[in-house]
Formats: C-alpha cells, sequence, structure tokens
C-alpha cells in the first residue's frame, strides 16, 4: 500500500509539472525576419527568431498566456494562446510594415501622442523608406519626401539649405531630438553632416511652429530623432561606393555600461576626391568633399524609470570647389580660383526629467561651430555658439491636457566681415502655454501662445489654434491657424552673400519677419478585406507675411539688395501624399505639392526665385519573395522656376525646364545579417547645364565683376552606379 501511495504521488507530481513548447515563424509577405522578439506576457520566458524566421519557447506550464511578437520598422502583434500539457504548439506570425500612420509623435505638440490622435500634422519618415534611395546624408535623402527640397546655392561649393513649400532654407528649423542645434551657419554649412546612421525617424511639421519653437520655425520644421541605445543593434556598418568615386561608412556600435546606463556611438566618414568636369568649364561638377562625424548616445537606467539621456557629436568637414587644376597651395589667392570651406562643429545635448511626481522635463543643447571659407581671395572666418534651455511641465487636467514651458536661448556670432563691426551676443527668453481641450469623444481644439523677448527687436508674441474632428477611425479633418517670426542673420544663413562678384546692399535694420498662416488637413485611410491598404492625405495652406526679406536679384545685375519688403509675400498652394501596400509585395508612396509662391510690391506681383510651381515624388517598390529581391524606384520631378538671371545679355535661360531625378535599386537579403544592394541614380543623366550654353557665369575669369556661381537649382551631378552591403547584429 505504501508503495502505491509513493507511485501515484509521483504520477501526480509528473503530470502537475508536464510542460510544453511554443514554436513557429515571423514573417513579413512570406520573407523571414530574423531578430525579431517573441515574449510570452507575465512570464520570464523570451526568445528571438533566427535566419529562417523560427522560433522555440520550451518548458511552459499549462495555462493561458498572450504572446507578442515585434520587430523594428513593423506593426507589433498579439495573439491569445492556451497551452496544454505536454503538447508542441505551433503559431506562426506574419508581420505588417508600419505605415507610419498610427506611429507616436511628439514635434507637433512637444509631448508623445499617436500620430492619428495629434491635432497638429506630423508627417513621420523611418530609415527604410531613405534606404530605398541609399544616400550619405539626411540632407540628400530628404530629396524623396512630398513638398520638401534641398535646394543647392553654389555651382561651385554645393552648399545648399532645405526648402519646405517653397519657402527658403532659412524658413526651416532643423532639430535634432527636438533641440533646435542646427541653426545659423549650420544650416548652410553643417547640414550634409547630418549622417543617416543615427536616425530613427523623421518627423516633419509643415507651417509655422513658432508659437512652440520660436524663431525659423516659420516655413515648416524637421525634427531629426536619434535612435535609442536600447533598441539599436549591437553592431552595423552600412558601406557604398558609386562610379564618380564617392565612398560613404557608417558604423554603429551598442554596449551596456552594468545595469547603469547604454551608450550607442556612430562614426559616418564620406570621401569624394576625384574632379569630374563634363560640362566642360573648367570647373568641378562636384564639391571634393572629406568629412567624419561621430555620434555618441548614452541612455541613463533610473530607479524611477524616469527619462535621462544625453548625447554629443564631433563633425568635421573639409570641401572644395573651383577650377579644375587648383591645389590647396592656392587657397585664399587671386591665380586659381576655388572655394575652400572648413567645418568644424560640436554638439551636445540632453533630456533629463525632474524626479518629481509631476511630470517635468528638462531638456538642453550647445553647439560650437568654427567656420573657416574662402571664396576665391575672399575669406569668410565664423564662430556661432548656441546655447538653448527649456523646461516643460505636462499637466492633465479633466478634460483640459496642458503644457508649460520656459526657454533660455543664448546666441553668440562673430565674423570678419564688415557687417559685423563687433561680436554679437543675444539672450531670447520665452514662455510658453498650450491646452489641448477634448471637447467631445470626435472633437478636439488646441490653443497655445509663445511669448519670446530680443533684445534687439523687443518682444514677440505668438498665438495659435488648431482644432481636429476625428470622424472615425479613418477618417480625420485638421484645421490650424497661427503666427510665426524670423530673425535674420544674412551672412550665417544668405550663401548668396558671400559667392560672386555681386556686391551685398543692405538698405536698413533688418526687422524680424511676420507670418500669418492657416492650413487644413485630411486624412483618409483604406483597408480592403483582402488585405490591401490606401492612404491618402491632402493638405490646403495659405501664409501670408510681412516685413519679408527676399533678395533681390533684378534691380541691378551687379547687386543683392536686402531690405524689409514695402508689401507683402504670399505663399499658398495644395499638397497630397498616398500610401498604398498591396499585398502581392508592391507598395508606393506618391507625393504632389502645387504652390504659388509671391512677393507683391508697388502694387506689382512676382514670382519668388527657385520656387517651382508643382513637384511630384515617388517611391515603388516591389518584393520577389522566392528570390528574396526587392526593386525600389525612387524619383522626383519640378515644375520651372525663375532662376537668379544677370539681365538682358544673360544668354542663360530666365526659367528652368521640368525637370526629374529617377533612381533604381536591387537589394538582396538572404544571407544572414546581410543586405547587397546596386543600383543606378539619376537614370535620365539630367543635369541643369542641358539647354544652356554654360551655367557658371564668368567662368573664364573668375576674379572678373562678371563672375556669378548662382545659377543653380538642381545638382550637377550625372547618372552614376552605386554598390553596397549592409550588416546589422541585433
Amino acid at each position: 500500500m505504501k508503495n502505491l501511495i509513493i507511485l501515484f504521488c509521483f504520477l501526480i507530481g509528473a503530470v502537475s509539472f508536464a510542460q510544453s513548447t511554443i514554436k513557429g515563424k515571423i514573417t513579413s509577405e512570406g520573407m523571414p525576419l530574423q531578430q525579431a522578439n517573441i515574449i510570452l506576457k507575465n512570464t520570464k520566458n523570451a526568445t528571438i527568431s533566427n535566419e529562417d524566421g523560427s522560433y522555440s519557447i520550451k518548458n511552459i506550464t499549462a495555462g493561458n498566456y498572450e504572446i507578442v511578437a515585434s520587430y523594428t520598422g513593423f506593426k507589433t502583434q498579439r495573439k491569445n494562446i492556451t497551452v496544454i500539457d505536454s503538447i508542441e504548439t505551433v503559431l506562426d506570425f506574419d508581420l505588417k510594415e508600419n505605415n507610419s500612420l498610427d506611429e507616436v509623435v511628439i514635434t507637433g505638440t512637444l509631448k508623445p501622442v499617436s500620430r492619428l490622435e495629434s491635432p497638429v500634422p506630423v508627417e513621420v519618415y523611418k530609415p527604410t523608406f531613405f534606404k530605398k534611395n541609399p544616400t550619405a546624408n539626411i540632407f540628400e535623402a530628404l530629396q524623396n519626401v512630398n513638398g520638401v527640397r534641398p535646394q543647392l546655392n553654389c555651382n561651385v561649393c554645393n552648399t545648399g539649405d532645405i526648402h519646405i513649400n517653397g519657402l527658403e532654407g532659412p524658413y526651416t528649423l532643423v532639430l535634432i531630438d527636438g533641440m533646435p542645434i542646427v541653426s545659423g551657419l549650420s544650416t548652410v554649412y553643417g547640414l550634409s553632416g547630418i549622417p543617416n546612421s543615427l536616425l530613427e525617424r523623421i518627423e516633419i511639421v509643415k507651417g509655422p511652429a513658432s508659437s512652440l519653437y520660436g524663431s525659423e520655425a516659420v516655413g515648416g520644421l524637421i525634427n531629426i530623432i536619434t535612435k535609442n541605445p536600447k533598441n539599436a543593434p549591437i553592431f552595423s556598418a552600412d558601406g557604398f561606393s558609386t562610379s564618380w568615386g564617392e565612398a560613404n561608412l557608417d558604423l554603429g556600435f551598442k554596449g551596456n555600461i552594468g545595469k547603469a546606463a547604454s551608450v550607442l556611438t556612430g562614426v559616418n566618414y564620406f570621401n569624394y576626391s576625384n574632379p569630374i568636369d563634363n560640362n566642360h568649364d573648367n570647373f568641378t561638377d562636384l564639391t571634393l568633399q572629406d568629412r567624419i562625424s561621430v555620434f555618441q548616445k548614452w541612455n541613463f537606467n533610473r530607479k524611477s524609470n524616469k527619462l535621462f539621456s544625453m548625447a554629443g557629436r564631433f563633425f568635421y568637414e573639409d570641401r572644395w570647389g573651383g577650377e579644375m587644376q587648383w591645389e590647396k597651395k592656392y587657397r585664399g589667392g587671386n591665380e586659381v580660383y576655388g572655394e575652400s570651406i572648413y567645418t568644424k562643429r560640436w554638439e551636445l545635448l540632453g533630456a533629463y526629467e525632474l524626479p518629481v511626481s509631476e511630470k517635468m522635463l528638462f531638456s538642453f543643447s550647445y553647439t560650437d561651430h568654427d567656420q573657416n571659407s574662402v571664396y576665391g581671395d575672399m575669406p569668410y572666418l565664423a564662430k556661432q555658439r548656441i546655447g538653448f534651455g527649456q523646461l516643460t511641465w505636462d499637466k492633465k487636467l479633466n478634460n483640459h491636457d496642458l503644457l508649460f514651458g520656459t526657454a533660455m536661448r543664448y546666441q553668440y556670432y562673430d565674423d570678419n566681415t564688415t557687417a559685423t563691426v563687433k561680436e554679437d551676443i543675444n539672450w531670447i527668453p520665452s514662455l510658453f502655454v498650450q491646452d489641448e481641450i477634448h471637447l467631445a469623444e470626435k472633437h478636439s481644439l488646441l490653443l497655445g501662445a509663445r511669448y519670446d523677448y530680443n533684445n534687439n527687436h523687443g518682444s514677440i508674441f505668438t498665438p495659435r489654434l488648431a482644432y481636429k474632428w476625428k470622424v472615425n477611425d479613418n477618417n480625420i479633418i485638421r484645421f490650424n491657424t497661427g503666427t510665426g517670426f524670423r530673425i535674420v542673420n544674412l551672412f550665417t544663413e544668405e550663401h548668396a552673400a558671400l559667392t560672386g562678384a555681386r556686391d551685398v546692399i543692405v538698405l536698413e535694420d533688418l526687422k524680424p519677419e511676420r507670418s500669418y498662416n492657416a492650413n487644413l488637413n485630411y486624412l483618409k485611410k483604406i483597408y480592403a478585406k483582402n488585405g490591401n491598404f490606401i492612404g491618402f492625405e491632402t493638405t490646403a495652406w495659405y501664409t501670408y507675411f510681412t516685413n519679408s526679406i527676399v533678395p533681390d536679384y533684378d534691380t541691378n545685375p551687379d547687386q543683392i539688395i536686402y531690405k524689409n519688403l514695402d508689401g507683402y509675400a504670399v505663399t499658398k498652394g495644395i499638397s497630397t501624399n498616398v500610401d498604398m501596400v498591396f499585398n502581392n509585395g508592391l507598395k508606393m508612396i506618391l507625393g504632389a505639392t502645387f504652390m504659388d509662391v509671391t512677393k507683391t510690391e508697388n502694387r506689382i506681383t512676382t514670382r519668388q526665385i527657385l520656387t517651382e510651381k508643382f513637384t511630384g515624388t515617388w517611391t515603388i517598390s516591389y518584393r520577389l519573395k522566392k528570390i528574396f529581391f526587392d526593386i525600389d524606384y525612387t524619383g522626383n520631378v519640378y515644375g520651372p522656376m525663375r532662376l537668379p538671371h544677370l539681365g538682358e545679355n544673360d544668354p542663360r535661360k530666365k526659367y528652368s525646364p521640368t525637370w526629374s531625378i529617377q533612381n533604381i535599386q536591387f537589394t538582396f537579403n538572404k544571407l544572414k545579417n546581410i543586405e547587397i544592394y546596386f543600383g543606378v541614380k539619376n537614370l535620365l543623366d539630367w543635369t541643369p547645364n542641358k539647354g544652356n550654353p554654360y551655367i557658371i557665369a564668368g567662368a573664364d575669369d573668375p576674379f572678373g565683376p562678371d563672375f556669378d556661381p548662382g545659377y543653380v537649382y538642381g545638382p550637377n551631378q550625372g547618372i552614376r552606379s552605386f554598390f553596397g552591403l549592409r550588416y546589422t547584429l541585433k
């Protein structure tokens, strides 16, 4: 009897502790996803998928569970499962790529919110979008974003800025992690030094955002969100080269400092040292460049789980363009013409959530920019320092979602030009408040206001209003209106004031520009029963400017005249984005923008130069599942724009033609952790010299009175092939 009891107890125990296994595959459109995360909720069981997408979780006791599968760039999937003793359960996941309509964004309201719930329209672009047309930096990567155009401003040194909805670069505020460190000098000289390797996503707001971000956010803003070290791969490498001789390398490393912190290091190196003169004007078609960018970000683990992160970046670039026979020994002389630019800058930024019960965040940044440039025999030596600190308090009261904030901006600038008699130091304190009121289940209203004080211009007040009507989950209407302002520094923003033979004439003390804006946004989502998805987003806008500062190239061909416009300027238009995802592996992102940008003075209305009337962009991707092959066809098209012409004796065209840059890429991703990609850029071999006798005026005598390299509206680089390889270890 005793033995029977022991045997019975043993059998009962064996049954009680019998354990099971869950296994399956993680795929996307039939292709395996390696290193996907699989978590069994409310247990310590978790694993990752292997190279063929398979996973297995063992030693699971009987019961009901929720299992979660996630992968960066894809929608997280959750499934409920019942585990039975000693039974092996097969559970597969097919993850869908995130179409970014339901992303969490922060740029529109300075607080995390679902993109669908944000009262301010925010566009989101992730690294998977930019990989479809690989570039060496974020400035070039933006060429396929609808309504955004990277604009080159000089045929010789290829410096540029970013236009949003036809407005010039100084009207676009570029942020890194919400901090305004890409400002002043760096809007011309630092944009090409922001590598894609540090990118988590880019958020874009079109239209004035000065009520939250102050000066420069007049035409819109671009917020570059850097990678979170916790989510970054252990090691990543991405390198490519082109048939023109360009070489780019991105490296990323992640590590943990015990349990105290995680750290991410990114290094980007770009080199182009192959002078090419395909248009035979004895000037380089593409600027020679040698640059390095080193980025490091720390996330500290606090017991309270509150945020504390710090990041720093160092950037150095040596670029030159000019006559083909130019060498460093000619720098600054008048023997051989060259534009040589040395840029050195470092940046520090961070965010610290205060150890209090309320949700209060202190953010800060500091940049130091040293510019050493020579345009022929004219030097431009400048130093700029910008410090910024901001404290926000996020508070919810009943149906009010409040945000209070205060900021302080420090600006130091000095250069060797006659316009800067002494160093310019500015302290700009600010106060702002925002209230999002949930009026009803489908209606919300956002009210905001900001007060800035500038010691040169006095008090500046910028209010805004936003209204959102969520008709249903698939139809959303937003209306936004507000004001903006911009304080101008010509020599940090206007490259044309430094290069070429035109005299710079500043007729008066320049007052801050003011803008008044209204835009209407409609978002529509369509989900078909067969799994296909189509998303439409359309925005119509109207912006009215007073005190506008538009460089006058027309009054005197030998001068650039700067003054506050004695009249007004207007930008208006309509923009549409269409996202389509089909279950056969085809994906399309299409965009079109129609706009009219004009200035009116003395009852005469003229179009703004270097502004197209229409633009279109497309990204068409197709996945061949069986052979692990992706095809990406990307491109843009721009309508005619008025160009900086030198008068009736100038034989160059006054208006550009309709032009297009198109690219194709092929990616093979069968190998473990490795992607191999190759393709062709500028398939049509389009360059702006086509149809013109020459591009650079006075190229035969670059030190003469007629020399002008400012007739530029697109890249002067023709067709080229590229080949690259990516390696990722998660």
